[in-house]
């Protein structure tokens, strides 16, 4: 016996001990290099405070401070058509969602595939040296072959299977009669099961599943879609509210400063006492407060809009101040309840997703249906086979399809108590019936989200008129007190308190009108619509693979 195959399978063996070495030797500890070090994980039980640098006194502070010292910031007018636009085309959030339905679809077409024909194909060299103790029997052979074909996938549950294997083999036995020898066969099988994952719809339930949930996922995204846009409308809304406020209360400091020099002219007059001037620079300070916290409300409402909108060149940090061009529509609209109701339950998608899941719920028990039922297969193969001392002989007689084989097989499982299967099927049973029963809730939650924001509608509405009365009235009583202090019967203080009355109504007016915009839009999103005469179209978003 020759040493030479030893060594080299010795050699073979060391060599692959080596390198299956040298690759557990390039981490030894099996620690992923992304984790963190030790020096790190200790930094995550440490907290730093936070180091702040006071300012500087600067006594030349004056005691009231000038309102427009700073310098105007540059504005940007937007309408509400344009802000919606925007966000769809940027806002994060959005652009995450927009990539789930992409992902849904492709998953659909990953199940499809499941139908796909396969190609195959194989090929083999075997080589024997055997020693024996008669002449009839070979001691040395060599066999080639060689195998290619193509498996069919059947949407009943079935396959079909094209088979061509050929072969040559070549002995050293004398009684060979074709020695090297050929064979060429054709085969064609097939298997159909007849009763458990038979049928085309219990194959075509994990396509139906995904296809299901696809829909699902367009609904979800058309749901954000219309989550982004709302926001969109109340933070537009609640921007001008806040521009508004402030533009009431720097009027409410200019009228400050008006009394002020107003008193101060008639102390000078010697018509009031001195303690006037005094009164008037006291409610100029106070108004400075309400100037500052106004201010700082319409950044917060600027913030809020900037990040939805998410527009290049207009950051959070933006020192670009956005003023909506659009003006708000007060007008008192004619409901129907009834109709307001019946289209919420036809447009929401939070309806649309709990039917489709339902009919998810159905195919799921139809098919767990099916796979409590015996296991009853039906097999099926034809055979032509070819032989002769040269390949193109192996090929003639297999076309000549003199010798051709037929087999047919049946296959029978029964399991002993089916425990598994039956129960998968109680459940999907369960899930329907939990489903169908969340539809009902659901159905009856929306009817009150409805009812709800039709009540706060009217509410704001009545609202808007009440803030308009009673902003007249203080209006008048302003002039009113005004006309008494200029005769001496009345003093700065009461001015001012006027003054604070009619900004507070007029302030009210402001947030009634605001808040009726927004009724207006929780309305619409109550029915699974949305404001203004044009509607919006979607698509979902494909990332650049590249």
């Amino acid at each position: 016996m020759s040493r030479r195959p030893i060594g080299i399978g010795f050699s073979a063996s060391v060599l692959a001990l080596l390198c299956i070495g040298l690759a557990g030797c390039r981490n030894p500890s099996g620690v992923d290099s992304a984790m963190l070090s030790e020096q790190e994980m200790a930094g995550l039980q440490r907290i730093v405070p936070l180091s702040l640098e006071p300012m500087p006194a600067d006594e030349s502070d004056a005691v009231i401070p000038a309102l427009d010292a700073a310098p105007p910031a540059e504005q940007l007018q937007l309408t509400l058509e344009e802000c919606r636009a925007t966000a769809l085309r940027n806002n994060l959030d959005l652009r995450v969602e927009l990539i789930t339905p992409t992902l849904a679809n492709e998953a659909v077409r990953e199940a499809e595939a499941r139908f796909e024909p396969s190609l195959f194909g194989n090929a083999s060299y075997v080589r024997t040296e055997t020693p024996t103790s008669t002449a009839l029997d070979s001691s040395q052979s060599k066999y080639v072959a060689a195998d290619v074909g193509i498996n069919i996938p059947l949407r009943t549950g079935g396959r079909i299977t094209l088979d061509l294997p050929v072969s040559r083999s070549e002995t050293n036995n004398a009684f060979a009669t074709l020695n090297p020898s050929y064979t060429s066969d054709f085969a064609v099988s097939m298997s159909q099961p007849l009763l458990r994952d038979g049928g085309v719809r219990a194959n075509m339930h994990a396509i139906r599943i995904a296809r299901y949930q696809s829909q699902i996922v367009q609904a979800r995204t058309r749901l954000e879609v219309m989550y982004v846009i709302a926001a969109v409308d109340r933070a537009y809304w609640r921007l001008r509210a806040a521009r508004r406020a402030l533009q009431l209360r720097k009027n409410e400091y200019d009228l400050a400063v008006a009394q002020f020099q107003k008193a101060q002219r008639m102390v000078s007059a010697g018509v009031l006492p001195e303690v006037e001037v005094i009164r008037a620079q006291a409610g100029v300070a106070e108004r400075v407060e309400g100037v500052i916290i106004a201010d700082n409300e319409l950044r917060d409402r600027e913030r809020e809009l900037k990040r939805v909108l998410n527009k290049r060149g207009l950051g959070v940090r933006s020192p670009t101040a956005v003023v909506p061009g659009t003006e708000p529509l007060a007008v008192q609209y004619r409901l129907d309840p009834d109709r307001l109701t019946e289209a919420a339950l036809k447009n929401r998608m939070e309806m649309l997703e709990l039917e489709l899941q339902i009919a998810q719920d159905a195919s799921t028990i139809d098919f767990n249906r099916t796979q409590a039922l015996p296991v009853l297969a039906l097999d099926y193969t034809y055979n032509v086979n070819g032989l002769g001392a040269a390949m193109h002989d192996s090929f003639d007689l297999l076309l000549d399809r003199r010798f051709d084989d037929h087999r047919v097989g049946l296959q029978f499982v029964l399991p002993l108590g089916n425990r598994a299967a039956k129960s998968r099927l109680r459940q999907a049973m369960f899930t329907k019936s939990q489903r169908l029963a969340t539809r009902e809730s659901r159905r009856l939650e929306i009817q009150a989200e409805v009812a709800g924001a039709l009540d706060q509608l009217e509410a704001n509405w009545q609202r808007i008129l009440a803030s308009r009365h009673s902003a007249a009235l203080a209006k008048r009583n302003l002039e009113a007190e005004e006309r008494q202090f200029a005769l001496g019967l009345r003093t700065s203080t009461d001015v001012l308190d006027t003054q604070t009355r009619l900004a507070d109504a007029e302030l009210a007016e402001i947030r009634a009108e605001v808040e009726y915009q927004i009724a207006k839009v929780d309305l619409a999103f109550a029915t699974g619509t949305l404001l203004g005469e044009a509607a919006v179209e979607w698509a979902p978003l494909v990332p650049d693979t590249d």
